[in-house]
């Protein structure tokens, strides 16, 4: 049976354990400056801890549940990692690389149960979500591919699964970076993708952070989200603004709107126009993406000249829109797809 995971302790239930193993309170900020500050591997590298505690701590922890099934690298410096958990099952992360920006992008759930239909990390279905310390090790498994230099410098949680499906988790996770000893994270860098979850969102606004959010809409009316994203028929666009609304009055933060764009299916002039008419008046930014084929899925790249027709129609209506540059192109980048073509079909 293995060891619970050190990340599943708040740095305040880290302590309190320290306490309870007769140390001061303060050995737990060390523990945590060497797993998150200096990239340790293995308790006994703890060289300021003593021998007894470096012991205690190995006996009643593991540092990581999960190991590295496949890792691969983008010309574009982009890498992506398929961990398998303790229990067999698979998640996905990403590290990106641009100019001054080292950015991650990380999963919270084994799968995902909102059914997009042009997603790979759906297709299997919602598996379990993860726990709090299962997060935070997809950080330190990616924060450790970068030289000693180098810093992590934004947090995307647009990985496998439904971040706001598994909040209580993701928010103890994300408090983990922030908190002293953690990486010094600021909440103005890390953005929370969801695909719309109202009650949820007010949630995360009452949470009292600075989080950026990122609503994946893909539609602007009902009826072809419905198609593309079958949750909607139980929500609707409408609860979802008004709750993103709410959002911006309570934490003055700027809410994105995702937009996959699939070629003759969402991509559209006509499409751009409603999406123009639906925003407008909001204090709101469009982050346009063009789909990342995948070959399991019927949707295409709408192209280049269809998404620059695209933007000026949203811009020319006052609403501000950006195309997201894709990174990872040669290294299965579709979120869902690099577990899938690990994952073995099962036999009937």
């Amino acid at each position: 049976m293995s060891l619970p995971l050190l990340c599943d302790l708040s740095r305040a239930e880290l302590a309190a354990w320290c306490e309870a193993q007769g140390e001061q309170k303060f050995r737990a900020d060390q523990i945590r400056k060497w797993l998150f500050g200096k990239r340790v591997n293995e308790f006994d590298a703890m060289t300021d801890i003593s021998a007894p505690l470096r012991k205690k701590l190995a006996e009643s922890f593991s540092l990581f549940s999960s190991h590295v099934a496949a890792h691969q690298k983008s010309l574009d410096g982009t890498e992506k990692l398929l961990l398998e958990l303790s229990d067999g099952e698979r998640v996905e992360c990403v590290l990106m690389r641009e100019d001054d920006r080292r950015t991650i992008c990380i999963s919270t759930q084994v799968g995902c149960g909102m059914g997009c239909v042009f997603c790979a990390s759906g297709l299997l279905g919602l598996t379990r979500s993860l726990s709090t310390g299962e997060i935070l090790e997809q950080v330190l498994r990616l924060d450790r591919l970068l030289p000693p230099l180098e810093r992590i410098t934004n947090v995307v949680v647009m990985g496998m699964g439904e971040p706001l499906a598994n909040l209580p988790n993701l928010l103890k996770a994300l408090a983990g970076l922030e908190d002293k000893g953690g990486l010094g994270m600021s909440m103005r860098r890390v953005t929370i993708s969801t695909v719309g979850l109202p009650e949820k969102i007010r949630e995360l606004a009452r949470a009292g952070k600075s989080y950026n959010l990122a609503i994946s809409l893909h539609a602007a009316e009902n009826t072809l989200r419905n198609q593309l994203v079958p949750v909607n028929d139980k929500i609707g666009i409408e609860a979802i603004l008004a709750a993103a609304d709410e959002f911006f009055e309570t934490t003055g933060r700027r809410v994105t709107y995702e937009y996959v764009v699939l070629r003759e299916r969402n991509d559209s002039p006509e499409q751009a126009r409603l999406l123009a008419r639906l925003l407008a008046g909001r204090n709101a930014h469009v982050n346009l993406i063009p789909m990342n084929p995948v070959t399991e899925l019927p949707f295409g790249d709408p192209g280049a000249e269809r998404l620059r027709e695209f933007v000026e129609i949203l811009e020319q209506s006052g609403v501000v829109a950006t195309i997201r540059k894709r990174k990872g192109a040669d290294i299965d980048a579709a979120c869902g797809q690099l577990r899938l073509r690990h994952q073995q079909p099962a036999v009937s």
